[in-house]
């Protein structure tokens, strides 16, 4: 403790407002005074981060969150910790200008402290929730937290593209009806309002359960059988496999499974970043070879 309260002297000391001159609004609505060209970045969100790697300022990028896995280059940075609670003593002595996270659920307690010893934090929403537009307007907002617009605009712009040449590809022809399970037991998949639900759709397939209201539902096996997808959805390389699915009961009667129908994405789908627009890309091939 009194190592930490040391630190949080320190850094008051160090830090203060003489760094800081832009006046921005943050995607919470909260007004945050950043630094002209921020160069000493925490990002406390593995998507944050890679956005932050996708805008060219990755070489500012002085610490990452756990949970990040791209870009590759990202791994070389040091850890804060968790999502929800980082260390604070290792984000003080990292000496960060400015800290991008994301917006709680609950308490700010992380902010409120880092803001009191004058290090500013910018926050992003949790672009899951909002689907490709939300990366789209993280890309914009996180450009202008790190004065880099011009790169902001291009990337958007290239991302942009990318998935209307996927729809316009895609547009008249039929569409897989797929079932992702998340999670077997109890059985658990995407809903109308998760992210990778539109993925799937931009991709030029259809997930047989996006007329579902909650973003992840648990639904019962009666269910999975009643909508007979086309074929299965699952993360390359991820625990919920075809071997481990027709081995529990009840999975085995899915049409599907008997057929060994599945398409496999890559992980990248679970980021709501421009690395999900890659995955939706590899997704549209295997659906639309």
């Amino acid at each position: 403790m009194k190592r930490l309260l040391s630190l949080l002297w320190l850094t008051a000391i160090l830090a203060g407002p003489c760094f800081a001159s832009r006046a921005l609004t943050d995607e919470m609505g909260r007004k945050v005074v950043v630094p002209d060209h921020p160069h000493r970045v925490i990002s406390l969100m593995p998507s944050v981060t890679d956005t932050v790697f996708a805008l060219g300022a990755g070489d500012d990028v002085v610490g990452i969150s756990d949970y990040t896995k791209y870009p590759a280059a990202a791994l070389t940075k040091p850890s804060v910790g968790d999502l929800i609670k980082p260390s604070i003593e290792t984000i003080l002595a990292l000496h960060p200008d400015l800290v991008i996270g994301y917006q709680p659920a609950g308490p700010m307690e992380v902010t409120d402290q880092l803001e009191r010893v004058g290090i500013p934090v910018f926050l992003v929403r949790h672009n899951a929730l909002h689907g490709i537009a939300g990366i789209m307007h993280s890309v914009e907002t996180i450009g202008q937290a790190l004065n880099r617009t011009p790169q902001a605009d291009a990337l958007v712009h290239s991302l942009q593209r990318r998935v209307d040449a996927v729809r316009a590809r895609t547009k008249d022809l039929p569409a897989p009806r797929v079932f992702m399970p998340i999670w077997y037991d109890p059985i658990t998949t995407i809903g109308k309002n998760a992210f990778i639900t539109e993925v799937i759709e931009a991709a030029g397939g259809r997930s047989v359960t996006d007329d579902l209201t909650s973003e992840w539902p648990q639904i019962s096996m009666e269910v999975v059988l009643e909508r007979a997808p086309d074929a299965l959805l699952l993360v390359r390389g991820g625990k919920t496999t075809l071997q481990v699915l027709q081995d529990r009961p009840g999975w085995s009667s899915m049409t599907a499974i008997k057929a060994r129908r599945a398409y496999y994405v890559d992980d990248r789908i679970n980021f709501a970043s421009p690395a999900a627009i890659d995955a939706l890309e590899d997704l549209s091939k295997q659906f639309h070879p």
